[in-house]
């Protein structure tokens, strides 16, 4: 048996990255029926999207009136808290926090943030993860971009325990825009 909660975590990222690799495509927001019949997974499904998605509003209202702490509140405050982005993996709740208040240092940096296109797909009873789009408005550090988010169930609350953000690079003068079809890799010729 796992004795620690930053134990039992990492197991389920574990589980949850290596299912996410097996998994087929699916409908957002799907899970198998449950014994109390498809209504009642149904019924489950929704509330774990709108509890999902509460805490995304929560964390978007929170960076729109310029509190990073409340912000923050949305992931897991421990150093189990995985975050990517600009090419830099951060490690901890804390790591993370001095990662956004280096960045964006009082309110007027901080600008509009808003999300978009959110597709939740529940990994199991605890745990789901989110793709979705963010735009940043009003500020010198205005971009948009996609994010990846690993939340997992903590007590009654849901909480996010790795989070993927990409920026968008800015388009290239002249160069075609950039299409939202996947990309397939070139062959290597044999020479």
């Amino acid at each position: 048996m796992i004795a620690s909660t930053s134990a039992r975590r990492m197991l389920l990222l574990g589980w949850l990255v290596a299912s996410a690799g097996c998994a087929r495509p699916s409908t957002p927001a799907t899970a198998a029926p449950s014994a109390a019949g498809p209504d009642a997974a149904r019924d489950t499904n929704a509330a774990v999207v709108r509890a999902i998605e509460a805490v995304l509003d929560g964390q978007r209202d929170a960076w729109n009136r310029g509190d990073i702490v409340a912000f923050m509140d949305a992931y897991v405050h421990d150093d189990t808290l995985v975050f990517t982005s600009g090419g830099k993996v951060r490690r901890g709740w804390a790591a993370t926090l001095e990662r956004y208040r280096a960045r964006y240092r009082d309110a007027a940096a901080m600008g509009r943030l808003t999300f978009s296109a959110l597709e939740t797909r529940r990994l199991g009873a605890d745990a789901a993860v989110v793709l979705g789009r963010w735009q940043l408005d009003d500020t010198p550090e205005a971009g948009h971009g996609v994010f990846s988010l690993v939340f997992v169930r903590a007590g009654d609350t849901w909480k996010i325990l790795h989070d993927h953000t990409s920026a968008e690079a800015p388009p290239i003068e002249g160069a075609a825009a950039p299409s939202d079809q996947p990309q397939t890799m070139p062959t290597p010729s044999k020479s």
